[in-house]
């Protein structure tokens, strides 16, 4: 599992998780999260799942955790672009509507910044 991460205008950081987000790899995802948040000039905080194929419920549980302390910080949390299987697991869990999830390739420049999310 890696992280790509992308600085954005305006504040904008995009988490883009390569791999499958489970037990053996959420606290990777988790580090990134928190390292984003940390930056000072973070405003909003994309995670981009197009290159997850697979999300477990400590993957799930990472997400929500990146949400909320997002909101704590005062930052937006959007989830873009997840794969069928992924987007299904966030749906069936309810989780989808608590992190924001847009649909499938809409970029993460796209989303609405005034669309109600975490």
């Amino acid at each position: 599992m890696r992280v790509d991460r992308r600085h954005e205008d305006g504040g904008r950081i995009v988490l883009r998780p390569v791999g499958d987000l489970d037990i053996a790899t959420a606290a990777v995802v988790q580090d990134a999260l928190d390292a984003a948040l940390d930056l000072p000039d973070t405003v909003e905080l994309v995670v981009d799942l197009a290159e997850v194929p697979f999300l477990d419920s400590t993957g799930v549980a990472a997400l929500l955790r990146g949400a909320a302390e997002a909101v704590g910080r005062g930052a937006r949390f959007r989830v873009v672009d997840p794969q069928p299987v992924v987007a299904r697991v966030l749906r069936i869990t309810g989780v989808d509507s608590l992190i924001g999830l847009a649909p499938r390739h809409q970029s993460p420049s796209a989303v609405d910044p005034d669309a109600p999310a975490a």
